[in-house]
Parts: structure tokens; C-alpha cells; sequence
């Protein structure tokens, strides 16, 4: 039975990683918090799914002409070369170090994009 909410939240990060939000966001606290997942196996099950829903999504934005493919590479090289780098760090770190900064990231990222759509206006 448990199962239904494994799918459940894979279909919340499916909605979000199509939408190019990041599936993350989401995924990585419904599995710790509500499914007692230990945060390195959450987050790496979300590297995985990663893969094949950001392929399609990819795949889906380049057919509809939302990505601009001649400047795709001064993101993707530096993004792959951190991508690398904190991958190796991230070996180093337990769960908990990896919980609290995770969450940092979430609460910088909510409040910049709680001011982004407040002052905007």
C-alpha cells in the first residue's frame, strides 16, 4: 500500500520537472518527511528520476522553441563542471548536513522568489 505514495510523489516531481521547476524541490521532502526516506537515498533517487524527466522535458521545450540552443553551452559546461564537483563533495557529507542545507536552499529560494514576485508588481 505504501507504494501509492511513492507514486504519488514521482507525479508531483514529474508535473514539476516538466514544467521546468524542478522536480526536487518537491520530491526530495515529501520522500524524507512523509515517506522516512534518509536524505542522501532521496536525493539520490531524485538524480535518477532526474534523467529521463528532464530528457523529456527537454526534449518537449526544444520541439515547442522555448530553449535557445546556441546559448545552451555557457550554461551547460559550467553547470556539468559544478554538477561534478559537488557530486564528489557531496560523498563526503552525511544525511543531516545534507538535510540542512538542502533546506537552506529551499528557504533562500522561497524568499527570492517571494520578493521577486512581491516587488515586481
Amino acid at each position: 500500500m505504501k507504494w501509492i505514495f511513492y507514486v504519488l510523489v514521482g507525479m508531483a516531481g514529474g508535473v514539476l520537472a516538466g514544467m521546468g521547476m524542478g522536480g526536487g524541490t518537491l520530491t526530495i521532502p515529501l520522500l524524507v518527511l512523509l515517506l522516512g526516506v534518509e536524505q542522501t537515498m532521496a536525493q539520490t533517487v531524485n538524480l535518477v528520476a532526474f534523467l529521463p524527466t528532464g530528457a523529456v522535458a527537454l526534449g518537449v521545450h526544444i520541439k515547442n522553441k522555448l530553449v535557445v540552443l546556441d546559448k545552451v553551452l555557457f550554461l551547460l559546461v559550467p553547470a556539468f563542471c559544478a554538477s561534478v564537483l559537488s557530486s564528489i563533495f557531496a560523498t563526503d557529507l552525511g544525511g543531516e548536513v545534507l538535510s540542512k542545507l538542502f533546506g537552506g536552499f529551499l528557504i533562500l529560494t522561497s524568499i527570492v522568489s517571494f520578493s521577486l514576485s512581491t516587488f515586481k508588481k
